[in-house]
């Protein structure tokens, strides 16, 4: 994982979710945060049936404030192993649900490529942030969760809710609470060489 690390430019932190809105306020867009303890996936369908069940007023499968939800659908596992590829998903799917999920407490998204306008000002607002886990490192990554174990929506198979215990989990921040962007950051530096 150490050549995930060398790619950011910014400063490494070690988390342990839940998060608060102060420790996440520390983390500025290009910076490493290494995660040790419980996250929860969702992509798409389960983002669906939260959105819905807040909007119900609906018991929740897991506890919004501080969580981190990573967007994966992870294959089955091998034997002998706690799951199979964990690679993240294209972030922008999720953009529909982020704002009331945000708003509802969660500090941290975790997955691939950049976000829209209306969820880079609900992070900003809410005080929260989006990271990227790095794309085509799918197995090395799931090397770095310890135990997986399906929480709700087991109908929908890989995009079930899972509760995951990760160690070193490590995700580079692209959006911080200032409103700096990882990626556009990354286009201006480009464009000066």
């Amino acid at each position: 994982m150490s050549a995930i690390i060398q790619i950011a430019m910014g400063k490494t932190f070690k988390a342990t979710p839940p998060l608060t809105a102060a420790k996440v306020s520390e983390y500025r867009a290009g910076d490493v945060v290494m995660l040790t303890g419980t996250i929860y996936t969702a992509r798409d369908a389960a983002h669906k049936l939260i959105v819905k069940m807040i909007e119900d007023g609906g018991e929740l499968p897991f506890e919004l404030e501080g969580a981190v939800i990573y967007y994966v659908g992870p294959t089955p596992a091998r034997p002998g192993r706690v799951i199979g590829s964990a690679g993240p998903t294209t972030s922008y799917r999720m953009d529909p649900y982020t704002p009331l999920l945000t708003e509802s407490g969660v500090r941290m998204t975790v997955g691939k490529g950049s976000r829209g306008d209306e969820v880079r000002k609900v992070l900003k607002e809410h005080m929260a942030v989006y990271c990227a886990a790095i794309g085509g490192a799918a197995a090395l990554i799931s090397q770095q969760i310890t135990a997986a174990e399906v929480i709700a929506f087991d109908e929908l198979g890989a995009e079930a809710v899972r509760r995951l215990t990760v160690e070193e989990f490590p995700v580079v921040v692209v959006n911080d609470v200032e409103g700096n962007d990882l990626f556009e950051q990354g286009m201006s530096e480009y464009r000066r060489l």
